[in-house]
Protein backbone atom coordinates (compact mmCIF):
# COMPACT_ATOMS: atom_id res chain seq x y z
CA UNK A 1 0.00 0.00 0.00
CA UNK A 2 1.32 3.43 -0.97
CA UNK A 3 2.32 5.68 1.88
CA UNK A 4 0.23 8.77 2.55
CA UNK A 5 1.90 12.20 2.38
CA UNK A 6 2.58 14.01 5.65
CA UNK A 7 3.76 17.62 5.62
CA UNK A 8 3.22 18.58 9.24
CA UNK A 9 2.39 17.16 12.64
CA UNK A 10 0.82 19.35 15.32
CA UNK A 11 0.69 18.50 19.02
CA UNK A 12 -1.47 19.25 22.03
CA UNK A 13 0.57 19.98 25.18
CA UNK A 14 -1.21 18.92 28.38
CA UNK A 15 -1.29 15.15 29.00
CA UNK A 16 0.17 14.68 25.53
CA UNK A 17 3.75 15.93 25.73
CA UNK A 18 3.90 15.67 29.53
CA UNK A 19 1.62 14.40 32.28
CA UNK A 20 -0.22 17.54 33.33
CA UNK A 21 -2.57 15.43 35.49
CA UNK A 22 0.26 13.92 37.54
CA UNK A 23 2.13 17.22 37.75
CA UNK A 24 -0.93 19.16 38.94
CA UNK A 25 -1.77 16.58 41.60
CA UNK A 26 1.78 16.60 42.95
CA UNK A 27 2.13 20.39 42.84
CA UNK A 28 -1.19 20.91 44.64
CA UNK A 29 -0.19 18.39 47.30
CA UNK A 30 3.12 20.19 47.86
CA UNK A 31 1.30 23.53 48.08
CA UNK A 32 -1.25 22.21 50.59
CA UNK A 33 1.48 20.75 52.79
CA UNK A 34 3.41 24.03 52.68
CA UNK A 35 0.33 26.00 53.70
CA UNK A 36 -0.29 23.70 56.64
CA UNK A 37 3.36 23.97 57.64
CA UNK A 38 3.03 27.78 57.51
CA UNK A 39 0.25 27.68 60.11
CA UNK A 40 -2.98 26.66 58.42
CA UNK A 41 -4.84 24.36 60.83
CA UNK A 42 -6.86 22.33 58.31
CA UNK A 43 -6.83 18.63 57.48
CA UNK A 44 -4.72 17.99 54.36
CA UNK A 45 -7.36 15.85 52.62
CA UNK A 46 -10.08 18.45 53.20
CA UNK A 47 -7.79 21.25 52.01
CA UNK A 48 -7.01 19.42 48.75
CA UNK A 49 -10.70 18.74 48.18
CA UNK A 50 -11.48 22.44 48.64
CA UNK A 51 -8.63 23.41 46.29
CA UNK A 52 -9.95 21.05 43.61
CA UNK A 53 -13.37 22.62 44.02
CA UNK A 54 -11.93 26.14 43.64
CA UNK A 55 -10.18 25.09 40.43
CA UNK A 56 -13.34 23.51 39.04
CA UNK A 57 -15.39 26.60 39.86
CA UNK A 58 -12.98 29.29 38.65
CA UNK A 59 -10.99 27.38 36.00
CA UNK A 60 -7.40 26.23 35.90
CA UNK A 61 -6.17 29.54 34.47
CA UNK A 62 -7.35 31.65 37.40
CA UNK A 63 -4.30 33.17 39.13
CA UNK A 64 -5.87 33.51 42.59
CA UNK A 65 -6.63 29.89 43.52
CA UNK A 66 -4.87 30.03 46.89
CA UNK A 67 -6.40 33.42 47.76
CA UNK A 68 -9.88 32.04 47.11
CA UNK A 69 -9.02 28.87 49.00
CA UNK A 70 -8.07 30.82 52.14
CA UNK A 71 -11.27 32.86 51.95
CA UNK A 72 -13.17 29.60 52.37
CA UNK A 73 -11.32 28.75 55.54
CA UNK A 74 -12.61 29.97 58.93
CA UNK A 75 -10.43 32.69 60.44
CA UNK A 76 -9.83 30.42 63.43
CA UNK A 77 -7.96 28.05 61.11
CA UNK A 78 -4.86 30.26 61.01
CA UNK A 79 -3.04 32.69 63.33
CA UNK A 80 -3.97 36.34 63.15
CA UNK A 81 -1.96 38.09 60.45
CA UNK A 82 -0.79 34.80 58.87
CA UNK A 83 -3.15 34.67 55.88
CA UNK A 84 -0.84 36.27 53.31
CA UNK A 85 2.15 34.24 54.49
CA UNK A 86 0.18 31.02 54.13
CA UNK A 87 -0.89 31.95 50.59
CA UNK A 88 2.68 32.82 49.58
CA UNK A 89 3.97 29.56 51.08
CA UNK A 90 1.53 27.66 48.87
CA UNK A 91 2.49 29.62 45.76
CA UNK A 92 6.21 29.09 46.35
CA UNK A 93 5.77 25.35 46.93
CA UNK A 94 3.74 25.05 43.72
CA UNK A 95 6.38 26.84 41.66
CA UNK A 96 9.23 24.90 43.25
CA UNK A 97 7.51 21.76 42.04
CA UNK A 98 7.83 23.15 38.50
CA UNK A 99 11.58 23.43 38.87
CA UNK A 100 11.91 19.90 40.26
CA UNK A 101 9.52 17.82 38.22
CA UNK A 102 8.16 19.66 35.16
CA UNK A 103 9.49 17.82 32.11
CA UNK A 104 8.36 16.19 28.89
CA UNK A 105 7.92 12.46 28.53
CA UNK A 106 11.38 11.19 27.57
CA UNK A 107 10.04 9.28 24.57
CA UNK A 108 8.08 12.35 23.42
CA UNK A 109 11.15 14.56 23.28
CA UNK A 110 13.25 11.87 21.59
CA UNK A 111 10.65 11.13 18.92
CA UNK A 112 10.09 14.84 18.29
CA UNK A 113 13.85 15.21 17.83
CA UNK A 114 13.89 12.34 15.33
CA UNK A 115 10.92 13.68 13.40
CA UNK A 116 12.61 17.07 13.24
CA UNK A 117 15.76 15.45 11.87
CA UNK A 118 13.62 13.84 9.14
CA UNK A 119 12.52 17.39 8.18
CA UNK A 120 8.91 16.91 9.20
CA UNK A 121 7.38 20.27 10.10
CA UNK A 122 6.23 20.24 13.73
CA UNK A 123 3.81 22.57 15.49
CA UNK A 124 1.64 23.16 18.53
CA UNK A 125 -2.11 23.78 18.78
CA UNK A 126 -3.00 24.31 22.42
CA UNK A 127 -5.79 25.76 24.51
CA UNK A 128 -5.01 28.19 27.30
CA UNK A 129 -3.54 31.49 28.41
CA UNK A 130 -0.58 32.45 26.19
CA UNK A 131 1.90 33.13 29.00
CA UNK A 132 1.20 29.80 30.70
CA UNK A 133 1.32 27.77 27.50
CA UNK A 134 4.50 29.52 26.33
CA UNK A 135 6.11 28.76 29.69
CA UNK A 136 5.27 25.09 29.20
CA UNK A 137 6.73 25.08 25.68
CA UNK A 138 9.98 26.61 26.95
CA UNK A 139 10.20 24.37 30.03
CA UNK A 140 9.55 21.27 27.92
CA UNK A 141 12.50 22.23 25.69
CA UNK A 142 10.44 22.21 22.49
CA UNK A 143 11.77 25.37 20.85
CA UNK A 144 14.76 23.70 19.15
CA UNK A 145 12.27 21.66 17.10
CA UNK A 146 9.29 23.97 16.55
CA UNK A 147 9.25 27.37 14.87
CA UNK A 148 7.38 30.19 16.60
CA UNK A 149 5.11 30.64 13.57
CA UNK A 150 3.92 27.04 13.93
CA UNK A 151 2.57 27.55 17.46
CA UNK A 152 -1.14 28.32 17.86
CA UNK A 153 -2.53 29.11 21.31
CA UNK A 154 -6.27 29.60 21.47
CA UNK A 155 -6.34 32.91 23.36
CA UNK A 156 -3.64 34.33 21.10
CA UNK A 157 -5.46 33.55 17.86
CA UNK A 158 -8.97 34.12 19.24
CA UNK A 159 -10.25 30.69 18.18
CA UNK A 160 -11.08 27.82 20.53
CA UNK A 161 -10.07 24.22 19.89
CA UNK A 162 -13.77 23.39 19.59
CA UNK A 163 -13.75 25.38 16.32
CA UNK A 164 -12.14 23.67 13.30
CA UNK A 165 -10.94 27.09 12.11
CA UNK A 166 -7.91 26.92 14.41
CA UNK A 167 -6.79 23.66 12.80
CA UNK A 168 -7.46 25.05 9.34
CA UNK A 169 -5.41 28.14 10.13
CA UNK A 170 -2.49 25.98 11.24
CA UNK A 171 -2.58 23.96 8.02
CA UNK A 172 -2.94 27.04 5.81
CA UNK A 173 0.01 28.71 7.53
CA UNK A 174 2.13 25.99 5.91
CA UNK A 175 0.33 26.08 2.58
CA UNK A 176 -0.66 22.48 3.27
CA UNK A 177 -3.89 20.60 2.71
CA UNK A 178 -5.38 19.33 6.00
CA UNK A 179 -5.17 15.77 4.66
CA UNK A 180 -1.39 16.23 4.62
CA UNK A 181 -1.28 17.27 8.29
CA UNK A 182 -1.75 15.35 11.53
CA UNK A 183 -2.74 16.21 15.07
CA UNK A 184 -1.71 14.40 18.25
CA UNK A 185 -3.80 14.90 21.38
CA UNK A 186 -5.42 13.22 24.37
CA UNK A 187 -9.00 14.55 24.28
CA UNK A 188 -11.19 12.73 21.72
CA UNK A 189 -13.82 15.49 21.64
CA UNK A 190 -11.47 18.28 20.54
CA UNK A 191 -8.24 16.56 19.48
CA UNK A 192 -9.89 13.94 17.25
CA UNK A 193 -13.47 14.97 16.43
CA UNK A 194 -12.69 18.58 15.46
CA UNK A 195 -9.57 18.14 13.25
CA UNK A 196 -11.29 15.12 11.67
CA UNK A 197 -13.96 17.50 10.33
CA UNK A 198 -11.46 19.19 8.03
CA UNK A 199 -9.74 15.96 7.01
CA UNK A 200 -6.62 16.03 9.20
CA UNK A 201 -5.01 12.77 10.26
CA UNK A 202 -5.75 12.20 13.92
CA UNK A 203 -3.57 10.49 16.52
CA UNK A 204 -5.35 9.81 19.82
CA UNK A 205 -2.81 9.62 22.65
CA UNK A 206 -4.30 7.08 25.05
CA UNK A 207 -1.46 7.27 27.53
CA UNK A 208 -3.32 8.48 30.57
CA UNK A 209 -4.93 11.61 31.96
CA UNK A 210 -8.52 12.59 32.57
CA UNK A 211 -9.79 11.95 29.03
CA UNK A 212 -8.48 8.41 28.59
CA UNK A 213 -11.96 6.85 28.76
CA UNK A 214 -13.89 9.74 27.20
CA UNK A 215 -15.69 8.59 24.04
CA UNK A 216 -15.48 10.71 20.93
CA UNK A 217 -17.95 10.78 18.06
CA UNK A 218 -15.50 9.50 15.44
CA UNK A 219 -12.69 6.98 15.51
CA UNK A 220 -9.15 8.35 15.39
CA UNK A 221 -6.99 7.37 12.43
CA UNK A 222 -4.45 6.07 14.92
CA UNK A 223 -4.39 5.28 18.65
CA UNK A 224 -1.02 5.55 20.36
CA UNK A 225 0.03 4.71 23.92
CA UNK A 226 3.44 6.36 23.74
CA UNK A 227 5.53 8.27 21.25
CA UNK A 228 7.33 5.18 19.99
CA UNK A 229 3.93 4.10 18.64
CA UNK A 230 3.76 7.46 16.86
CA UNK A 231 7.24 6.99 15.44
CA UNK A 232 6.42 3.51 14.10
CA UNK A 233 3.19 4.71 12.46
CA UNK A 234 4.83 7.69 10.77
CA UNK A 235 7.71 5.50 9.57
CA UNK A 236 5.50 2.74 8.19
CA UNK A 237 2.45 4.58 6.87
CA UNK A 238 3.50 8.08 5.86
CA UNK A 239 5.90 9.74 3.46
CA UNK A 240 7.28 12.99 4.84
CA UNK A 241 6.93 15.87 2.41
CA UNK A 242 8.55 19.28 2.71
CA UNK A 243 6.04 22.12 2.81
CA UNK A 244 6.39 25.06 0.44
Amino acid sequence: MAKRPLKALFFDIDDTLYSSTDFAANARLQAAQAMIKAGLRIDEKFLLEELDEVIREFGSNDEKHFDKLLRRMPEAAYPQGAKLYIIVAGVIAYHQCKFRSFSAFEDALEVIRRLHEKNLTLGIISAGVPMKQVEKIVRLNLLPYIEYSHIFITESVGIAKTNPKIYMRACRSLGADPAECGYVGDNPLVDVDIPHRIGMRTFFSRRGGKYINLPGTVQADHVIHNFWDLWDIVESEYEIKLHA
